[in-house]
């Protein structure tokens, strides 16, 4: 299944960040989520700023894998223009940080006659609202567990000589990635609406089989971490919905409820520090991905030569 998630005011925000840029940007923060740095990255918006200086924000790193944190710090470091850091989103006082990062970015910018202007933008519901309203010391964003809350641009003044302008959050109109677009659901970056739950949590499961299982067992009370990693992922949330009692009239398990803990004790750390990908294995599937989009374009542009190619009623 393909999961696909961009409602119109994602497109009017697409819309309004062209002409915020085209008026005058020096750094562009991305708010990445640690947990699924790779997935989290939005690729419209690299195409947006290409050649902008960039501070990658990994935030909720306190949720994250620390070893598989160092990795992609240390990918996104190693790009040209670009900083990266992490970041707790209910850190006290980020402001400092966070500014004297975009300084570097753009050391010819400061002061009141070239006041430095600063972008941030980021995936529904990775932690921007929170780290707004923690760098103003005040509730100037809404906050909440589901995706799209923010849906008009802030204009925020960080100190005398620097202005954060406030996006809304975007996701971009196509995911090519299948998984990529699994593990933006289970982050709950994604409206409920646009996927199945138990698909998810399966998809889940059997990424979290192949280095977490340690945690699943602990979790959930199970006794052979071992045994779990080689478990088909429908028998293992059948046997967490047993675990769990989530037994229904006539014996039946009720598996909807059992995905809805899984994405639950995922979202909110209960399973352990965890991170869903690694940059080599993102790079991967983003490989694939594109393989695969060529293939659909290259059909549907086949199908689309052979339907004019056909001959009209009035030209027979």
């Amino acid at each position: 299944m393909a999961i696909q998630w961009f409602p119109g005011h994602m497109h009017t925000t697409r819309l309004a960040m062209i002409d915020r840029l085209k008026s005058g940007i020096d750094v562009v923060i991305e708010l990445l989520d640690a947990r699924l740095p790779g997935s989290s990255a939005n690729p419209l918006l690299a195409s947006l700023t290409a050649g902008k200086p960039a501070l990658k924000l990994l935030n909720k790193q306190d949720l994250a894998d620390p070893d598989r944190t160092a990795l992609w710090l240390a990918h996104y470091n190693a790009l040209p223009a670009t900083r990266a850091i992490g970041l707790d989103a209910s850190e006290a006082a980020p402001a400092a940080r966070l500014i004297q990062a975009c300084r570097a970015l753009a050391p010819l910018r400061g002061g009141m006659v070239k006041p430095l202007r600063v972008l941030i933008c980021g995936i529904p519901n990775v932690g921007k609202s929170t780290l707004i309203n923690t760098l103003v010391k005040r509730k100037a964003a809404k906050t909440g567990d589901e995706a799209g809350i923010t849906k008009t641009e802030q204009v925020i003044v960080l100190a005398s000589d620097v202005t954060l302008y406030d996006t809304p959050g975007m996701l971009w109109p196509r995911i090519t990635v299948e998984r990529s677009g699994y593990h933006l659901a289970a982050s709950g970056a994604i409206g409920r609406n646009a996927y199945d739950e138990q698909e998810v949590a399966l998809a889940l499961l059997e990424t979290l089989q192949a280095a977490y299982a340690a945690a699943i067992a602990t979790r959930y009370k199970l006794p052979d971490a071992a045994a779990l990693a080689a478990l088909p992922a429908d028998e293992l949330l059948e046997v967490i919905a047993r675990q769990r009692g989530l037994v229904q009239t006539g014996g039946r398990l009720n598996l909807q409820k059992a995905a809805e803990v899984v994405l639950n004790d995922f979202r909110s750390g209960a399973l352990g520090r965890i991170t869903l990908e690694t940059p080599d294995e993102h790079a991967a599937w983003v490989a694939a991905g594109a393989a695969l989009e060529a293939q659909r374009l290259a059909k549907k542009g086949r199908g689309k030569g052979r339907a004019e190619a056909q001959p009209r009623d009035d030209d027979r």
